[in-house]
């Protein structure tokens, strides 16, 4: 059997523990860290306050009524109640010369306008409502506010709408829409209005 000489065997053993450990410790080649974000001043030229990219907690909520007014659906007239249709006058005033019931062509159009409206809307009543300027008796006025009232109730008839849906009342003097002593005042109270009612 051959021997080999001592300092070659150790020789040996001393280069294949170098080895060794340097494949122990050789570590995976390190990725290099990306680089860090371009910071950009906010338009205006102030600074950013921090957590100005993150969603505030505290932020108010969305509401539709942020939208812009056109985009909102229109309010449609069978969603308002009675009360809403008479304050926004759907069916518009009638007026009258002094001391007359009798309809004028611009009384006469009013009513037109007034009738397709009813007839659209065949689930409301009406009740015409006769008045009259302060001059006068109290009496005297009472009776031309019911024929002022009766004649539009006519004429709504002859235009198609049913005479059950329809009910006059007569105020005369008692509701002026301008408590003023002058023509200006009492051509604006002698009038027929109307008011919308449920069945």
């Amino acid at each position: 059997m051959m021997h080999r000489p001592a300092c070659l065997v150790a020789l040996t053993g001393l280069a294949f523990g170098v080895l060794l450990t340097g494949c122990a410790t050789k570590s995976a080649p390190v990725e290099p860290s990306p680089p860090a974000p371009e910071v950009v001043a906010p338009a205006g030229g102030g600074e950013s306050a921090p957590g100005d990219d993150v969603e505030r907690l505290d932020a108010e909520p969305f509401r539709e009524e942020m939208l812009d007014v056109e985009l909102a659906p229109e309010i449609l007239e069978e969603d308002l109640d009675v009360e809403s249709l008479n304050a926004r006058r759907v069916l518009r005033t009638v007026y009258f010369a002094f001391d007359s019931a009798r309809l004028s062509d611009e009384a006469l159009a009013t009513l037109e306008a007034n009738a397709r409206w009813l007839r659209e809307h065949p689930e409301f009543r009406v009740i015409v409502e006769g008045h009259c300027d302060e001059r006068g008796t109290t009496e005297y006025n009472l009776n031309l506010g019911a024929r002022r009232a009766a004649a539009i109730r006519d004429h709504l008839v002859r235009l198609g709408i049913p005479a059950d849906r329809i009910e006059t009342v007569s105020y005369g003097e008692e509701r002026p829409v301008d408590p003023g002593h002058d023509e200006s005042a009492w051509s604006k109270n002698r009038r027929g209005e109307f008011r919308l009612v449920r069945p």
